[in-house]
């Protein structure tokens, strides 16, 4: 099994920035891509991104491209999504996903989720 804990969501003003961090544990080993998530109130989940094991290939929703980015530690086992230039239409539950794939797209890919971070984007 393998565990994530986000954390880093929080309040903050249109133009500003956010680092959310998701830490893994358990039977990481087998743990390729990492991805985040995103859902608005009253819409589906959001692909945002998704990195892949070693860190050297990222991948973006066209909403987020620019001014969101994906990064890996895997000595800490632990992958970031640093959010800049932030907007009213990024607030939403950011989740963490693990895959065995290497960098998928949906979320039926992911086997492994955490329990959501709250980020909220004021005008």
């Amino acid at each position: 099994q393998v565990q994530l804990v986000e954390s880093g969501g929080g309040l903050v003003q249109a133009g500003g920035s956010l680092r959310l961090s998701c830490a893994a544990s358990g039977r990481t080993e087998s743990i390729y891509g990492m991805g985040w998530f995103r859902q608005a109130p009253g819409k589906e989940r959001e692909f945002v991104g998704v990195i892949s094991k070693s860190g050297g290939s990222t991948y973006y929703a066209d909403s987020v491209k620019g001014r969101f980015t994906i990064s890996r530690d895997n000595a800490k086992n632990t992958v970031y999504l640093q959010m800049n230039s932030l907007k009213p239409e990024d607030t939403g539950v950011y989740d963490c996903a693990a895959s065995y794939r290497a960098v998928p797209w949906r979320p039926d890919e992911y086997s492994y989720w955490g329990q959501g971070t709250q980020v909220t984007v004021s005008s």
